[in-house]
């Protein structure tokens, strides 16, 4: 029975290699992915993600920052309001409608985690080309600084960098963990750029003549965006974890009116003992997020991978 079944498995890594015969890697990596139920679960929790945060304004039942229910919350008997007709998490601490804060802290987070994404990518894509393209002492200077940046933890230093500014906001949220991820982006185009620099159709274009700044924008860099596409989609999930913790510790928007996920866990961190749906619900969000980000990130590492396909 397990002979038959390593046979099977084999026959089906057959099929799919003649299959891929004359396809692109692209389309070869979504054929793969079609049927892959990782990336099939994560991507259905990304994209309901994605909706929600931005359809957060129309399908959010009230206000986020008004304390519809302060009547019914009671200090000295640390009572909040509970689930409800017209508010079905109840209310937080303030007597604001939960729900609805965790629908607009969607779209928060969802900001925060792209554009740090994105201004990490662009930083690591200047650095990583500089040190791919050039080598000597430019790639020395670059991932030196990459070095020291990398040996320091990512959250310390992200924490570290959101401590410097006089006045912490989502801005400063966002820079700091985009800081971060910048010598991840660059180490790793750095390291395809070099692979590309001794690849054989690179070699012909400069036996041809072909100028180098073609050369690196034409022929090095398109080859080598793969794997940092790849890793993009999984620094969103650390983006999205980071972005939290510096808004739990404090180092976020001062303004609650304006929800996030990572300063609704932080703001009940006081009353988790009695009310753990305060920071159940927050919490669960972003473990949830991140963990689709991370599926669909790790398979189309494996569907691009050519030693994975084999």
């Amino acid at each position: 029975m397990v002979l038959n079944t390593q046979r099977k498995d084999k026959l089906d890594a057959l099929a799919d290699t003649a299959s891929d015969a004359g396809v692109s890697l692209a389309a070869s990596a979504w054929r793969r992915l079609r049927r892959n139920p990782v990336f099939i679960v994560g991507g259905i929790v990304i994209v309901a993600f994605v909706l929600l945060a931005l359809l957060a304004p129309v399908l959010a039942p009230h206000d986020p920052a008004q304390r519809l229910l302060e009547s019914q919350v009671s200090r000295a008997e640390n009572a909040i309001p509970p689930a409800q007709p017209g508010f079905p998490l109840g209310g937080d601490q303030y007597g604001r409608d939960l729900l609805s804060r965790l629908l607009l802290g969607s779209q928060q987070t969802l900001l925060v985690a792209v554009l740090a994404t994105v201004i990490g990518l662009g930083g690591g894509l200047v650095l990583g080309l500089l040190a791919g393209a050039f080598g000597g002492w430019v790639d020395a200077v670059v991932m030196r600084i990459a070095d020291v940046m990398l040996s320091v933890p990512s959250l310390l230093l992200a924490v570290s960098i959101g401590a410097l500014f006089a006045e912490q906001t989502q801005f400063t949220v966002i820079l700091a963990v985009a800081i971060v991820q910048i010598p991840i982006f660059g180490r790793l185009l750095r390291g395809t750029m070099l692979a590309q620099r001794a690849s054989d159709h690179v070699l012909a274009a400069r036996a041809l003549g072909v100028k180098e700044s073609a050369i690196v924008f034409r022929h090095m860099l398109p080859n080598a965006l793969g794997p940092v596409i790849v890793q993009a989609t999984l620094v969103l999930a650390v983006a999205i974890i980071d972005a939290a913790a510096l808004s739990f510790l404090g180092l976020g928007a001062a303004d609650d009116s304006v929800p996030e996920w990572g300063q609704m866990l932080g703001g009940a961190q006081n009353i988790i003992d009695s009310h753990p749906q305060l920071a159940f619900w927050p919490a669960g969000c972003i473990i949830l997020v991140a963990f689709g980000f991370t599926l669909v990130g790790e398979s189309l590492r494996d569907a691009l991978d050519p030693k994975r396909r084999r």
